[in-house]
């Protein structure tokens, strides 16, 4: 048996923000309850008798006992309550149109239970157990934790040893409640043919999906002695590893650092750290997150991919919406204040090639579905380039304009910040990250040919 793991995240807007607040008058829980700042669905995907509801329960009663309140949501208790009598394998047949609709609403009702055990009850993981196994199912699922903001992980799990098969329906369906009879004969037979049904219908989890239209643009455009460049987080490296060519990891290409504001929406940023949002509007090439990095930091961090462009051929940059902006600002000669306002759409492809003076752009869109994580230069702000400003309770205040480099927060040496007011029990109750977090599906792609 085997299973392999996708992460997505949850869109970069939440109209569920302020529903969220009553999560902070739930009760205290662990250190590691605050390493899931946005809750957090689990969907199980494959056939009956893999292990699904076993690997479900170990992994709950795991991170429930390390302090991250988890609760399973196994659809079958669901089915049981509509359909109090199971009769026959017949039930979970394709073409049985009454059934499919009881099956649908039972998803729905488990659904509407897991929002109410993540929005209200303190939940931050809730791990939905079922067979999952057709992309309908899925996207049903994917609609309602883009609608909550939620981040998810799709677990598969694949086996086809028909032994293993046999002792798990022996060893846990024949005491299954849809099998009140003890005939073990008869129940191997049924729950056979139930499988044999889900098998009509499944779609494996395909992690190509979304990676093979930059792979069909990459063998369109027929780019020679082609050089392929990520960041080091796992979203670039899985998209270039469908890419089928050999490529660099740079760790000076991951994301802007959004110290504690990271995995938030611009909805929660501004609920939660007014004033922090409010001077970020102020000038946002220079404002450095609490903790983390600002937009001069960022160019100062990637001068070395820069200087190494300019000595490439073809190149193929993986890498995310700030990082891409830097890039792009040098390429077009942006000023600072244009930089962080300049638009990189998700799932495309910027192709520049250098012309007297300047680059040329082409955009490719690659056709895959993704919100729109663009934010406008606020309307009636000014900048004040008077003197720095400092931000009250932090260490770190807004970048100055010398051009100084500091080092990182997080280097060696220099220990995490620590925020002192909301506190991490505020953290940890609200949603997803303003930019690109969809494992490796949310990216943007920078080409460069010279």
């Amino acid at each position: 048996m085997s299973a392999w793991v996708q992460q997505e995240a949850g869109p970069t807007s939440s109209a569920e923000a302020k529903k969220l607040e009553p999560r902070g008058q739930e009760k205290k829980c662990s250190w590691a309850s605050y390493m899931t700042n946005s809750p957090t669905m689990i969907v199980m995907i494959g056939l009956p008798a893999r292990g699904k509801t076993y690997m479900s329960k170990k992994l709950t009663r795991y991170l429930n006992w390390i302090g991250v309140p988890t609760k399973v949501f196994n659809l079958g208790v669901y089915r049981r309550e509509a359909v109090k009598a199971y009769k026959s394998y017949d039930f979970f047949r394709h073409d049985n149109e009454e059934a499919m609709k009881i099956r649908k609403q039972c998803a729905l009702v488990a659904l509407e239970d897991v929002k109410t055990y993540l929005n209200e009850e303190g939940g931050q993981i809730a791990v939905f157990d079922a067979t999952n196994t057709t992309r309908e199912r899925r996207d049903l699922i994917l609609d309602f934790i883009q609608e909550n903001a939620y981040k998810v992980f799709f677990v598969e799990s694949v086996c086809d040893d028909p032994e293993v098969i046999a002792a798990n329906i022996l060893d846990v369906k024949v005491s299954s409640p849809d099998y009140p009879e003890t005939h073990r004969e008869r129940v191997m037979d049924d729950f056979l043919k139930r499988i044999e049904c889900y098998k009509v219908t499944y779609q494996p989890l395909d992690p190509d999906e979304y990676d093979n239209a930059l792979r069909e643009f990459i063998e369109e455009h027929k780019l020679s002695d082609l050089k392929v460049w990520t960041s080091q987080l796992r979203r670039t490296i899985q998209t270039a590893e469908e890419l089928g060519v050999p490529y660099e990891q740079w760790k000076i290409l991951n994301e802007i650092d959004a110290g504690v504001c990271e995995e938030m929406t611009y909805e929660i940023i501004q609920n939660t750290f007014p004033e922090e949002f409010a001077l970020r509007d102020q000038d946002k090439y220079h404002y450095r997150y609490p903790g983390g990095e600002s937009y001069q930091d960022l160019v100062q961090r990637l001068e070395p991919v820069i200087m190494e462009l300019e000595r490439q051929g073809n190149v193929l940059v993986i890498c995310h919406q700030a990082v891409m902006r830097c890039l792009l600002a040098y390429f077009l000669d942006k000023s600072g204040d244009d930089l962080p306002y300049l638009k990189c759409p998700l799932h495309t492809v910027m192709k520049l090639t250098p012309v007297a003076y300047g680059c040329k752009v082409e955009m490719f869109y690659l056709n895959v579905e993704a919100v729109n994580t663009h934010r406008d230069r606020p309307l009636g702000k000014v900048r004040r380039d008077s003197a720095p400003l400092l931000r009250r309770n932090s260490y770190t205040p807004l970048s100055s304009h010398d051009q100084v480099k500091r080092p990182r927060l997080y280097s060696a040496g220099n220990w995490p910040w620590l925020p002192l007011t909301p506190s991490p029990t505020t953290l940890m109750h609200h949603g997803a990250l303003i930019s690109d977090h969809l494992e490796f599906k949310e990216l943007n792609c920078f080409k460069l040919n010279m």
